[in-house]
């Protein structure tokens, strides 16, 4: 386990402007953005706690967190 935060602005540098800009002005990104840090939080809890789930769940949770975050990448090239 990482036990790193994966925070958005933090794994594409390049686009903090961009990604500012668009949670403002784009309320679907800003959506998925809001979506993606409750489960990113979710997940970084789970790692740095050592809390007790079934393996099944904390893989999807890492799956869901992963196609927020393909999806927040592809609004960035956009």
């Amino acid at each position: 386990m990482s036990h790193v935060p994966h925070e958005i602005p933090e794994e594409f540098p390049e686009y903090k402007d961009k990604i500012h800009d668009k949670k403002m002005n784009d309320a679907h990104f800003a959506r998925l953005f809001d979506e993606y840090h409750e489960l990113n939080r979710e997940v970084h809890r789970i790692e740095a706690a050592g809390i007790n789930t079934s393996d099944d769940e904390f893989e999807n949770l890492k799956l869901a967190r992963l196609r927020l975050k393909d999806q927040i990448y592809h609004m960035l090239h956009e």
